[in-house]
This record gives structure tokens, sequence and C-alpha cells, in this order.
């Protein structure tokens, strides 16, 4: 029942009904205030999406006209028509319809910590001379059972190298433990090794994660094209502009 209701709702946006089909429509907008509110939250909510995400609305709107095609034949019983719908699917495509807006006005069209937390595995156990500290961290790490890492890591005594570093920091991230993360992150990024960009990169993540996009574009920025991630930061960069 309610994907009749979206397709009655899209057809008459679309300016999609015979003359007859538009006027019941309207009346029926006149006579039934729950039909009418549902209405203007759907015109609302997808003319919403249409300025912040053309491309998914458009998905969108080729699903609905996918399914109305389908549904209405030629013949005479599934003929086009506004049809009485039961309260219960009103509150549900209202349901829908608001959980679809505030999803996106929450997002803002801005990309995810989640999707770019692709975290490579720590080997580093061959060169820690039996740590079990270290080999607990790095499985644990590994499970991406991130807490109990951090916890490890901890634990290690002398904590300079900035390979251990950077998992660490990784872990700390994971468990929003973002002031720590930092200042073991900048500490990798002002050195040397090989990991002074990777350290920038999680910079930029730890920032996307707090929601700081204007940090993470900073970090970003930094990042140069002989960096192996060079292309994830320019494919984020490009996302938050």
């Amino acid at each position: 029942m309610q994907e009749e209701l979206y397709i009655a709702f899209e057809n008459y946006l679309n300016n999609e009904m015979s003359f007859e089909e538009k006027n019941a429509f309207e009346n029926q907008l006149q006579i039934d205030e729950e039909i009418k509110k549902q209405f203007e939250l759907y015109k609302e909510t997808t003319q919403f999406l249409e300025v912040k995400f053309s491309k998914q609305t458009d998905d969108f709107k080729e699903n609905l006209k996918s399914i109305s095609e389908n549904y209405f034949s030629d013949t005479p019983k599934k003929k086009s028509k506004v049809i009485s719908l039961q309260s219960k699917w009103f509150a549900i495509a209202a349901m829908l319809v608001v959980f679809i807006g505030i999803w996106f006005l929450n997002n803002n069209g801005n990309p995810s910590y989640s999707d770019f937390n692709n975290h490579n595995d720590a080997q580093f156990i061959e060169r820690s001379e039996g740590n079990l500290y270290l080999k607990a961290a790095q499985d644990y790490f590994n499970t991406q059972d991130y807490q109990k890492a951090s916890e490890s890591f901890a634990k290690i005594e002398n904590l300079t190298n900035p390979e251990i570093q950077l998992y660490f920091a990784i872990s700390l991230i994971e468990t929003d433990n973002y002031s720590k993360a930092k200042i073991l992150l900048e500490n990798v990024s002002q050195g040397n090794s090989v990991y002074k960009e990777d350290a920038i990169w999680y910079l930029a993540l730890s920032s996307l994660k707090q929601k700081n996009y204007e940090a993470s574009k900073k970090y970003l920025q930094q990042i140069t094209e002989d960096s192996e991630k060079y292309s994830s930061a320019k494919k984020l960069l490009d996302d938050l502009d």
C-alpha cells in the first residue's frame, strides 16, 4: 500500500496524472488533512534531496517510476488512480520520509570516518624481541579489538618506534581517545620516518571522526603526491569540498 502512496505523490509532482486523476487527487488533499500533511512532508523532503543529493534522488525517482510502470498497466483494474489508504500506511510513509530527511540533514553531505578507516594489519612482532605486550597489541589490533589493543600498547616501555606509535594512535582514535592519539601522531608527523605522512593522514581522519572538517582539510593538504595515502587524501578532500 505504501508504494501506491509514493507513486500517487510522485505522479502528481511530475504532472503525470490525467486531468481527472489530478482533480481527484487535489480533492482528496482538500478533504483529508492527514494525506495533505504526508504529501507536504514528502514534497519538502524530495525537494531538499534534489538540491543536496541530485544523483541519489534521481535513482530514487527512477525506482518509483519503475514501480509505477509495473504496477499500473493498461488493464482497467490497474489503471492509475488516487487510492484511499489506511491510516497506518500514512504513519509508515511519514516515518520513512522523515527518517530519510533527518539522516541527510545530519550528515549534511559530508563523508564519514567509517568510509576511510581501512587500516593495514600490524606486522611488527618479528622485530619486537619477544615483547608480550606488543604481541598482544598486534593481535588485538588485527582482530579489531581496539580497546584491548590500546591497553596493551600503553603497557609497552620506551615506546619510541614510530610505526608502533602510529598503530597505538589508530587504536586510540577508534576508541575516541583523540587527545592522546594526536600527541602520538604529531610526534610521528614531525619526524623523518616513512610513517610521517601516514601520521598526517590519521590526524585528518581523527578530525573527520570528530566532524572538524576544516582541520581535516588542513591535514589532507599536507599530504604529498609521493605518499601512498595521496589518492585517498585527494578523494576525501574532494568529498569535503
